[in-house]
């Protein structure tokens, strides 16, 4: 079982970084992305990426906590059985 809950959290982020790019911005960052970007410049790229990192972190760090309350939870549980 504890595999199985460690396996979880690893996978989603495996998943994470083999994600193909996605527009994850919003229209009007779109638009100043377009209007500035030259000839094979990453800065659209950088700006996805910068804006996927920051939407994962609370995903990450409840994911996080909440194994490690599982881990105590049954922890405890067995102890007192």
């Amino acid at each position: 079982m504890n595999h199985r809950l460690l396996l979880l959290p690893a996978f989603f982020l495996l998943l994470f970084f083999l994600i193909e790019p996605v527009a994850a911005q919003c229209p009007m960052c779109r638009a100043s992305v377009e209007s500035s970007m030259k000839e094979g410049s990453t800065y659209a790229l950088g700006l996805n990426r910068g804006i996927l990192y920051l939407l994962s972190m609370p995903y990450i760090l409840f994911s996080a906590i909440f194994l490690l309350w599982y881990r105590n939870y049954r922890k405890h549980q067995a102890a007192a059985s």
